[in-house]
C-alpha cells in the first residue's frame, strides 16, 4: 500500500489549519493530456442543499477498489450508500490487484473504465504522471463541499490536516485523498514481548538488541521481513534517519539532493540493521509474490518478535492472530544520546489513496461518493472492517478499539509535532519499488555492506536527476 505527502515541516503540525501548509513546485505540470474525451460523459445535475456537488441523479457510477490488506467490503459500504442516494443510478463497483493494467491505459487513452479509483498495491498507477499529463480531476470542488454530516463545515475542514496537500504533487490542487491514517513502524505482539520474553518495548537500540538477544536465547528471532518485498525494512527506517539526523536528513532525500543518502544518520541507521543481520538476529525467507502475508503469519505464530510493517498488518493478518497476541506497534528506538528528535517519532501519513479520472463518465459522482466515505457512518464501518484509523475527525472517539488500533493511536498521541513522512517514496516511486528494494534485499541477507548500500541508493537517485523524462517535485 501507498500513501501520499508534501511538506513535512507543517503538514505534521497537528493543531495547525491545513491552510497554513507549504506546496513544493513541480515543473511541467501543465502538459496536455493524452487520448480523446469521454463520449458519453454524465451530465451536471442542480446542485442543491441535498446534492452540493450537483451529481446527474440517473448517470451510472463505476467503483474500482484494490483488493489487499483492506478488502473491499469497506467501500462497498459506501458504494451502497451512494445506490441508496441515487436509486436511478447504476453504481457498480470492482475488485482487483491490477489496478494499473486494468486501469492505466484507458485513462491515458481519454476513455476511464471506472469513476473512482482505489489506486493503492504493487500494481498501482504513478500519480504525478497523471497529475503531469492532465489525466486526474482536481479534487478542489469536493474539498469545499459542504461535509456529508455537518453543512455548517467544509469537507477539507472535518478532514485530518494536510489532506489537500498531500494530493497537490506540487500543484496548487488536488488530485488524490486518502482515507486512512497509516501508522509505520515496527510491529509486535504485547504477549510475546512481555509475557514470553518479560521485557519491555525497547526505547533504545541498546535495548533492541538486548530483546533480540533474549529472544534468540529462547529459539525465537528478533526480526523477519518479507524477502519478496525487501523494501518493508524501509518502514521502519525512514523515521530513524530523521530522529538520528533531524527533519533536514529526509528532505534531502525528498528534494533529490547530492549525496542525501550519504548523511552520517543514514549511515548510523544501517549500521544498526547491519548488526541485527550481523548477529543473526533476523528470520529471512518469504520471498514469493505473497512474502509480506507469509512473514505476518510466521510472526503471528510467534516466531519472531518485531516485523516492518503499517496499520493495514491487523486486518491483513486477523486470520492468523491468536486472540491473545495483543498486536502492537513501537515507534522509533533513539540510536543515542546524540540524536536530533526523540523516542517516539513516528512515520504516519494519511494512506490509502483514491483519484478520480479527469474525463471519468461520472466525475460529479465519483466526488459524491468521496464525500460518503468522509461521513461518519462510512468511516466507523471502514474501522469495523480494516482496523484502520479514519481521517474524518473524531470518527472512532468512544468506540472500543482493537489492540492494533489502539496502539497506533497511542503512538500518534506520544509523537505529537514528532511525525515524518518521506514523500520521495510517493514522488518517485521506482525507487522505492525497484532500485531500493533490490538494495534492502541484498543488504538483508548481509550481500551488501552499509557503504555500497547508501552507494547505490544515491547513484539511484543521482540516475532520477539526470533523466529529463521524469519531473522533479521542486522546493517551493
Amino acid at each position: 500500500m501507498r500513501s501520499t505527502g508534501v511538506n513535512r515541516r507543517d503538514v505534521m503540525k497537528r493543531a495547525a489549519a491545513a491552510s497554513l501548509l507549504t506546496v513544493p513546485a513541480v515543473g511541467a505540470l501543465s502538459s496536455c493530456a493524452s487520448g480523446g474525451g469521454s463520449e458519453d460523459k454524465a451530465e451536471k445535475g442542480t446542485k442543491s442543499k441535498k446534492n452540493p456537488l450537483g451529481v446527474k441523479d440517473n448517470a451510472p457510477l463505476t467503483v474500482y477498489i484494490f483488493d489487499g490488506g483492506y478488502g473491499d467490503k469497506y467501500a462497498q459500504f459506501v458504494t451502497d450508500m451512494y445506490g441508496k442516494q441515487y436509486p436511478k443510478a447504476k453504481a457498480t463497483q470492482k475488485a482487483t490487484t491490477k489496478i494499473s493494467q486494468q486501469l492505466q491505459t484507458k485513462i491515458i487513452r481519454g476513455k476511464p473504465s471506472a469513476d473512482v479509483i482505489n489506486n493503492s498495491g504493487a500494481d498501482d498507477m504513478n500519480p504525478g504522471t497523471l497529475v503531469k499529463n492532465g489525466q486526474l480531476a482536481d479534487l478542489d470542488e469536493l474539498l469545499k463541499a459542504p461535509s456529508y454530516d455537518d453543512p455548517s463545515i467544509t469537507v477539507e475542514e472535518s478532514l485530518v490536516p494536510g489532506m489537500r496537500e498531500m494530493g497537490a504533487f506540487g500543484t496548487k490542487g488536488c488530485y488524490q485523498l486518502n482515507i486512512a491514517v497509516t501508522v509505520y513502524g515496527n510491529w509486535y505482539s504485547q504477549r510475546v514481548l512481555n509475557d514470553e520474553l518479560d521485557s519491555e518495548y525497547p526505547e533504545t537500540w541498546d535495548d533492541m538488541l538486548a530483546v533480540c538477544r533474549k529472544a534468540k536465547a529462547k529459539g525465537i528471532h528478533g526480526w523477519s521481513y518479507p524477502g519478496g518485498h525487501p523494501r518493508y525494512m524501509l518502514f521502519s527506517m525512514y523515521a530513524m534517519f530523521a530522529q538520528v539526523g533531524g527533519r533536514e536528513v529526509i528532505e534531502a532525500m525528498d528534494y533529490l539532493e547530492p549525496n542525501a543518502w550519504k548523511h552520517d544518520a543514514v549511515k548510523s541507521v544501517f549500521e544498526a540493521f547491519e548488526e541485527l543481520v550481523a548477529k543473526k538476529y533476523v528470520l529471512t525467507g518469504f520471498d514469493g509474490t505473497e512474502a509480506h502475508t507469509e512473514m505476518q503469519t510466521a510472526w503471528t505464530k510467534g516466531k519472531c518478535v518485531f516485523v516492518p510493517d503499517g496499520s493495514w498488518v491487523e486486518n491483513e493478518a486477523k486470520d492468523t492472530t491468536p486472540k491473545d497476541f495483543r498486536m502492537a506497534v513501537g515507534a522509533t528506538p533513539s540510536l543515542d544520546k546524540g540524536d536530533a528528535m526523540p523516542f517516539g517519532t513516528l512515520y504516519s501519513p494519511p494512506g490509502e489513496p483514491f483519484l478520480i479520472p479527469e474525463k471519468a463518465r461520472n466525475v460529479q459522482g465519483g466526488m459524491e461518493w468521496l464525500r460518503q466515505m468522509y461521513s461518519k457512518k462510512a468511516s466507523q464501518n471502514l474501522f469495523r472492517e480494516v482496523s484502520s484509523i479514519p481521517v474524518l475527525k473524531g470518527a472512532i472517539d468512544g468506540m472500543k478499539l482493537p489492540p492494533g488500533v489502539d496502539s497506533a493511536q497511542k503512538a500518534i498521541s506520544a509523537a505529537g509535532d514528532n511525525i515524518v513522512i518521506p514523500f520521495f517514496k510517493e514522488w518517485y516511486g521506482e525507487l522505492f519499488d525497484e532500485d531500493f528494494n533490490a538494495v534492502m534485499g541484498k543488504f538483508m541477507l548481509g550481500d551488501m555492506s552499509v557503504k555500497e548500500a547508501m552507494d547505490t541508493m544515491q547513484k539511484a537517485c543521482d540516475r532520477i536527476v539526470k533523466d529529463p523524462d521524469v519531473t522533479k517535485v521542486k522546493k517551493a
